[in-house]
């Protein structure tokens, strides 16, 4: 059966631009050390790219690019020092936005020092604690927005926040918990971790769930549907990876604050 054009007029493009970003990043986790930085830098410049574009007005080209550039520099200056420079070289993006003009500053300023963060987050989850691990994040977030996106088309439902972003049901909310839980089960059958990773794999799902509606909330602001049209189907890489950097700002808290992997549970590779 051809499914109906408005519900998911953009599945195909959606898929195959997934399958080539899926591709990409096991490759780049699988591999490690530079190979992820440079990936996670790269990622994390073009979000503030498209940051800029979405914070400022009237937008500057030339801005953009350099703050993208800095954000970049940012978190492979961060990840390469010592620990005690990551954090006003995470901070340093977010400074130097405003400071070149323009309207916007206020919602550049922290969104920016959060992606940087995150971008930080994910690096050192992969050096810390292994692929595997980094592996459980990314399948979380995947598991989140793909039972979602099916859930809240094809089950439809109350709206979660209609005000910041009108395509997010509840159904499809409650959806992605589920899969993340899933996740978590999988993960704990095959590592031997204890049943905190399901609470912890929910707990990620929310965070990324929330990195979604945070972004929606930017674009809602600027008046547009996608940060940029880098990705077919998907937008840009903000409209791709903020759940997946909302999760990582997660993982960055609760590592200090439960302790990570769960007990019992190897690290992985």
């Amino acid at each position: 059966m051809t499914p109906a054009p408005g519900r998911y007029a953009d599945l195909r493009s959606r898929i195959l631009s997934a399958a080539v970003m899926a591709a990409v990043g096991i490759a780049a986790v699988w591999a490690g050390g530079l190979w992820f930085l440079g990936l996670v830098a790269l990622v994390v410049g073009l979000m503030l790219w498209e940051l800029h574009g979405l914070a400022f007005v009237p937008p500057d080209p030339r801005a953009a690019a350099a703050l993208g550039g800095l954000g970049a520099a940012a978190v492979a200056a961060a990840c390469l020092l010592p620990a005690v420079y990551a954090l006003p070289l995470a901070l340093l993006p977010a400074v130097a936005g405003p400071l070149g003009g323009g309207r916007g500053g206020h919602v550049f300023a922290p969104v920016a020092a959060l992606v940087v963060l995150a971008g930080f987050a994910l690096v050192q989850l992969r050096a810390d604690l292994g692929a595997v691990w980094l592996l459980w994040l990314v399948l979380v977030v995947i598991a989140t927005d793909v039972l979602g996106y099916f859930a809240g088309r094809g089950l439809g439902g109350p709206k979660l926040w209609p005000q910041v972003s009108p395509g997010k049901t509840w159904s499809g909310t409650v959806a992605g918990w589920a899969g993340a839980a899933a996740v978590g089960a999988g993960f704990m059958a095959a590592t031997g971790a204890g049943a905190e990773l399901l609470a912890l794999s929910v707990a990620a799902s929310m965070a990324a769930q929330a990195g979604d509606i945070a972004e929606s909330a930017v674009k809602r602001r600027a008046g547009v549907k996608d940060a940029s049209a880098l990705i077919p189907g998907h937008g840009g890489l903000f409209d791709r990876f903020d759940g997946m950097f909302g999760a990582a700002l997660f993982f960055l808290i609760a590592e200090r604050l439960v302790g990570f992997p769960p007990q019992g549970a190897a690290a992985g590779g």
